[in-house]
């Protein structure tokens, strides 16, 4: 549940950002800006079908599957979302600072050609691109939440967007505690952790199918010292415990993890951080 809230939360926050700016150029401008708002509305209302459309598409290629082959397609959508997850992250580190100023040179030239369409579908992707990655995550993540029921996850899709936009009105007001700047580098890093343990869990998920297939392959000693746990730190926490639950989904932690999977975290946050400071190092560049 903690997953989807926060996934939940966090994309229609993105989404709210994105109306928010166009909505606040259009309303403070002339009676001819205005005139783009009917188009606004529109390509978020196309955005969202779009969106629905392909949670639809996945739930429904999914139930054409079935036994292994639905399980690794089950399996592929965990670590696709696991991708999208740090994509998303290192987009807006790119893109972030100078969002606010594209949107509007965009709607100051729609403005002048009088051509609203370029908002109807700069605003339909927006949501489209917010709203599938919800799809794809949600998806991926219902791989690890098997046990919960689909009302509590449905609880936790709906409290994540009303938290959103509670979180969009304290943002708007400003403020150097709780501002976009920090909104974003704290939600960065439980995104990355996020990734993490999705990552984990597909490839684990991926190994049990492969042992449970495969005699040969479980009974080789490389094998077993692969899926041997390394420590044991249940009694410190638990993750079949509640919270301990909500903090292995959110961040990879295992109780017992496997040699494997040790393995794994390590060689992602490697990759990772190195990956985010020679994007650090390239912004300052072109900011010099």
């Amino acid at each position: 549940m903690g997953q989807v809230l926060f996934i939940v939360w966090r994309e229609s926050v993105e989404a709210l950002l994105v109306v928010g700016i166009l909505y606040a150029w259009l309303t403070n401008g002339d009676a001819a800006a205005r005139r783009g708002l009917p188009y606004l509305w529109g390509g978020v209302a196309a955005g969202i079908v779009a969106a629905l459309a392909l949670g639809a598409a996945l739930l429904g290629f999914s139930e054409l599957l079935s036994g292994d082959a639905q399980t690794y397609f089950q399996i592929v959508m965990v670590l696709v979302a696991a991708v999208l997850i740090v994509q998303m992250v290192f987009w807006m580190r790119k893109h972030g600072r100078t969002l606010k100023k594209d949107m509007e040179s965009s709607l100051q030239t729609n403005y002048q050609s009088g051509n609203w369409w370029g908002v109807f579908l700069l605003v339909a992707l927006a949501i489209a691109r917010e709203g599938s990655e919800t799809a794809v995550f949600l998806y991926g993540i219902g791989l690890g939440q098997q046990d919960a029921s689909r009302g509590a996850l449905i609880f936790a899709g709906v409290l994540g967007f009303a938290l959103a936009f509670l979180t969009f009105y304290l943002l708007q007001l400003g403020g150097k505690i709780f501002s976009w700047r920090r909104f974003f580098q704290v939600t960065e890093i439980i995104l990355l952790l996020l990734a993490a343990g999705l990552l984990l869990t597909g490839v684990e998920k991926l190994m049990d199918l492969a042992l449970e297939s495969s005699d040969w392959l479980s009974s080789m000693d490389f094998t077993m010292t692969l899926t041997a746990p390394v420590w044991d730190t249940s009694w410190l926490l638990s993750d079949s415990s509640t919270f301990g639950s909500l903090v292995s989904t959110l961040t990879g932690y295992r109780a017992r993890p496997a040699l494997m999977s040790v393995v794994i975290y390590v060689v992602y946050w490697v990759v990772v951080s190195s990956a985010l400071g020679k994007s650090k190092n390239s912004q300052v560049k072109r900011a010099a």
